[in-house]
């Protein structure tokens, strides 16, 4: 073949506007060399989100975006990915071995933000990623029993760093490790917080691209010690299409607003129910909240997740959807929502790096 120039490849490969990102992998500074020999070429794109299913898909659309500049059968692509460290909230820096703090809220309880939450962990675990989740809701934790840890202790080596459990890939630390599953915790403020505070610094993580932590319903003091002590790098609104859930989440939503928190977005669960037997698709809980809030807010709406039996099931049985069944449409939508989520990440969510403004009580 006639040898293309490495400017006229780049520039090919560059134009491709990748769906994911909604931009072209140029925009994106993807394209990470260009390499022509006499009678092959190779190009190294390198995304910056966890993408291991979808890094063929993608080579394939573009060694046929490419097929007219270098011809069929002579362009090698490789993808991979490089999860790095984002920014974070003031002054403060990422945690040494945890690149990115990922925050799962909720307005309200009931939302099943504890569902999407280990989902999303499991979804960015399956994609490549090294990934953990912190069971923050001191008073109600529900990833042990998500996890398929029920009843199982950590241990330390030093006495003084508790190691994390491991399930399904994650690594998981929760108060419900270090209680037993019925004992009511009668704590108040200060304790919730230091509790926090320690079940983060006193674990000895390992080298993770994404903690995930699953935050308690509502704005107190567990959520403000979070935003003003932990250097987050994004934080996901869990909402179902509700008027009285929508309510809460927007306040939600304000509140890292007020801590300088990126929010990556919104993620409408329980949007739609398709009955099992006759495939009538019905709205329960109502129709397009999750969207009307993105747009109010200018945050984007990650994911619109179905109410199924069999996400539940899964749940409680210490296999969530995505590990229990990875093929099955739900699976599909926990895992199109975790790659939307990073790849917000990946671009940037907003700028966080003014200081903390005045917290006052308003009448919203």
């Amino acid at each position: 073949m006639s040898v293309v120039p490495e400017s006229t490849l780049r520039k090919c490969i560059e134009s491709y506007r990748d769906p994911w990102l909604k931009r072209s992998l140029g925009e994106a500074q993807a394209v990470r060399s260009v390499r022509i020999s006499a009678d092959s070429a190779e190009v190294e794109v390198v995304l910056g989100f966890p993408a291991a299913d979808y890094g063929p898909e993608l080579a394939r659309a573009l060694a046929s975006h490419a097929a007219g500049v270098i011809g069929a059968g002579k362009l090698t692509i490789h993808v991979s990915s490089e999860i790095i460290a984002h920014a974070v909230q003031g002054n403060l820096k990422p945690l040494k071995s945890i690149k990115n703090v990922v925050a799962v809220a909720s307005g309200k309880g009931g939302v099943g933000k504890s569902t999407v939450a280990a989902n999303l962990a499991l979804a960015w675990s399956s994609q490549g990623a090294h990934v953990g989740i912190l069971d923050a809701d001191i008073y109600g934790p529900s990833q042990p029993r998500m996890m398929g840890l029920s009843g199982q202790r950590p241990v330390t080596r030093d006495g003084k760093l508790l190691e994390p459990l491991r399930a399904h890939g994650l690594e998981v630390m929760s108060i419900g490790f270090l209680i037993d599953e019925e004992q009511p915790m009668v704590w108040r403020g200060p304790m919730v917080t230091q509790a926090l505070t320690q079940l983060l610094g006193d674990t000895l993580w390992g080298e993770l691209d994404y903690l995930v932590v699953d935050l308690p319903p509502g704005t107190g003091d567990i959520q403000l010690t979070l935003s003003q002590r932990v250097p987050v790098s994004g934080a996901v609104i869990v909402t179902t299409p509700q008027d009285i859930a929508l309510l809460d989440a927007r306040k939600g939503l304000k509140m890292f607003e007020k801590v300088s928190v990126p929010v990556l977005g919104v993620v409408e669960n329980m949007s739609t129910h398709i009955c099992p037997k006759c495939g009538y698709e019905e709205h329960i809980f109502g129709t397009g909240g999750g969207a009307r809030m993105a747009g109010e807010y200018q945050v984007e709406l990650l994911g619109q997740l179905p109410l199924d039996i069999h996400v539940r099931e899964q749940a409680d049985g210490g296999r969530p959807t995505v590990v229990a069944e990875p093929s099955s449409p739900q699976a599909r939508a926990f895992l199109d929502m975790a790659r939307r989520t990073a790849v917000r990440l990946a671009l940037g969510a907003g700028d966080p790096s003014h200081a903390f403004p005045t917290i006052s009580v308003e009448d919203t």
